[in-house]
């Protein structure tokens, strides 16, 4: 079951519950802070299963037209198991009918050679996103940022 979710402090705390398990992702505490933070300040939905939050996505609205996958995560041991795909679904759903028409996230770009990121990249791919740029400058030389976009 997929939920939006308002309440500041829960979705604080699912957040960083679920970053803490993904630490492939999410391995730097001040990253997680911080998006602990921001979410707070934005559309969130979780997933459920046995009434206990496993996955969730917050969305960044920059313009009226335009939105971006803010930061998004389902536990470890549930992976490939549809969650995630849902919750892209689910935020699409919400975006079309406030009038939006491009969505977008930034991941690890594949100059990086990162396993886990290479499925993140895949996952992406296969709900309807398209590479449209890599950035040095965002994330650092170190961690170039591939930018992909959906045109909703």
């Amino acid at each position: 079951m997929i939920k939006k979710i308002e309440n500041k402090s829960e979705k604080a705390e699912i957040t960083d519950r679920i970053l803490r398990d993904l630490p492939n992702w999410f391995g730097i505490e001040t990253a997680i802070v911080e998006y602990v933070e921001n979410v707070q300040r934005m559309p969130f939905w979780a997933v459920f299963e046995n009434d206990k939050a496993v996955g969730f996505i917050a969305v960044k609205e920059h313009f009226e037209k335009s939105a971006e996958i803010y930061v998004m995560g389902v536990l470890t041991e549930i992976h490939r198991k549809g969650y995630g795909k849902q919750l892209v679904d689910e935020t699409e759903k919400y975006l079309k009918y406030h009038n939006f028409e491009f969505y977008q996230v930034k991941t690890l770009s594949d100059a990086h050679p990162h396993e886990g990121y290479g499925k993140t990249r895949q996952f992406y791919l296969s709900c309807g996103f398209i590479p449209l740029e890599e950035f040095k400058t965002i994330w650092g030389e170190a961690n170039p940022a591939l930018q992909m976009v959906k045109k909703l």
